[in-house]
């Protein structure tokens, strides 16, 4: 056999993997979108309906935290792995039950989030460290690109099909009851994508020393440190971003009256615009630098939301977000180049997650902060652009440590992503697959957080709002 041939085995494994991250992508397009919608449907509020997509985050986040103890006590990150993408299947049937009922207290829904959330984090560095082993490095890149379109058009695919059904079915008697075919067709979809992890094999792990960095300590870097300095950044414009972030779902659906299908033509619109753009912004990082592209998409996000309050017409809102594409792919590009030039690689997995925890702490002060702003002026009618506008001084208030972020050289490297989540504000929230970033002895480095991606040139994403 052709040293160059893949072997049955990693053949195999090759495609359980493409597979799953196609059925990841239909339940993250056809489910997780439209629980905020679903939320509104059933009479919870305008309130529930924005901080549904923000604040179960932080059970993910602190499950993830524990994920090592869990695979330990396993013996296996296949195990963990599995079982961890089964009970997030498993998620959505006390969802169907909802919908079929009509009923779901709003205790309920975020209690079944937080699961949803938490299982589903808990799965990434495992799985990261996991398809390491799987993938041989000369492999990963051009392997994990072709993935990623596979996913994104999974997602896509599955993302309109839902904002059609829902809108051929608003207004009559069978609206809730339509979200019960959403979510058990998400279900079955991530039941089908634990199947396809279940049919990967296992080798025996190699056992690597790196360094345990802890989010106190994390915390304690900021201002001190180049890595410090971009993360402080990064949790502020995220801190802010999602004061405004959470609540346009409600915003559209709710106050604009938008239907289905012009809620989900918003949402592609900003998830096409980055998708096409990303390689462009990375031949951008590669001849001008990363902090350049920072200082591009940091300024370039500051507005995004003070847009929404000048017009309400669908075909200004459509061109909002192709720009809120495009702004949201340059700050996430040049802040994942800029992370992976600045954090040891001994420390990288550790410092990821560890930021992981605390940018869903930071997701979760923005939504409340923006809960009670629009708790505390709902009844004059122009809390929503209270909130859009407040997050737009926020951000632009983070420009001021963005100052002390500091350029390095930029070595030109793919980087793949995980489609993680759909939002109105950014299009998609993606996470870096660690696995697929070649080092200088041409393999992997290591685990981390996250599956999907797309190639490029340079590099891409971390979480955006």
């Amino acid at each position: 056999m052709n040293a160059d041939t893949p072997s049955p085995v990693v053949r195999h494994n090759l495609r359980c993997i493409t597979a799953d991250g196609a059925t990841y992508s239909v339940m993250v397009g056809i489910g997780e979108t439209y629980l905020p919608a679903f939320v509104l449907a059933v009479g919870l509020g305008e309130l529930a309906a924005g901080l549904i997509a923000a604040v179960p985050m932080v059970g993910g986040a602190v499950l993830q935290l524990l994920a090592p103890l869990g695979v330990r006590r396993l013996g296996s990150l296949r195990k963990w792995v599995i079982l961890c993408a089964a009970a997030q299947a498993l998620t959505f049937v006390p969802l169907v039950l909802a919908a079929v009922t009509g009923y779901a207290p709003a205790w309920f829904v975020f209690a079944v989030a937080t699961l949803y959330w938490a299982s589903g984090m808990a799965t990434g560095p495992a799985w990261n460290t996991w398809v390491t082993q799987l993938i041989p490095a000369r492999l990963r890149a051009p392997y994990f690109a072709r993935r990623t379109r596979v996913a994104q058009l999974c997602l896509l695919v599955s993302l309109l099909a839902g904002g059609f059904t829902l809108n051929a079915m608003a207004g009559s008697s069978y609206t809730v009851l339509t979200f019960a075919v959403l979510f058990s067709v998400a279900g079955l979809a991530r039941l089908s994508s634990t199947r396809y992890l279940a049919g990967q094999s296992e080798t025996k792990q190699n056992v690597h020393e790196h360094r345990r960095v802890m989010p106190w300590e994390l915390l304690r870097r900021a201002g001190r440190s180049a890595d410090g300095t971009l993360l402080f950044y990064m949790l502020g414009v995220q801190l802010m971003a999602q004061v405004a972030g959470p609540f346009f779902t409600p915003y559209m659906l709710e106050r604009l009256a938008f239907p289905y299908f012009t809620y989900t033509a918003i949402i592609a619109t900003a998830f096409l615009s980055k998708i096409a753009v990303l390689p462009i912004l990375g031949r951008f990082a590669r001849r001008f630098g990363a902090r350049r592209l920072l200082w591009v998409g940091g300024v370039a996000v500051v507005p995004l939301s003070a847009f929404w309050v000048v017009s309400d017409s669908i075909a200004y809102l459509l061109a909002i977000q192709v720009f809120a594409g495009m702004a949201w792919g340059a700050y996430e590009l040049a802040t994942l180049l800029l992370l992976f030039e600045s954090i040891r690689e001994d420390e990288r997995t550790s410092v990821l997650t560890a930021f992981n925890f605390l940018n869903a702490l930071a997701t979760v002060g923005g939504a409340l902060l923006g809960g009670a702003l629009l708790k505390a002026f709902l009844a004059g009618g122009n809390a929503y652009y209270i909130i859009f506008l407040v997050s737009a001084v926020g951000r632009l208030l983070t420009l001021l440590p963005l100052v002390r972020v500091s350029d390095m050289k930029l070595t030109p490297r793919p980087i793949s992503l995980r489609m993680v989540a759909v939002r109105p504000a950014v299009g998609s929230i993606d996470s870096p697959v660690l696995s697929s970033i070649a080092n200088g002895n041409g393999n992997g480095n290591g685990s981390g957080h996250a599956h999907e991606g797309a190639g490029l040139d340079a590099a891409s994403v971390s979480d955006g709002p």
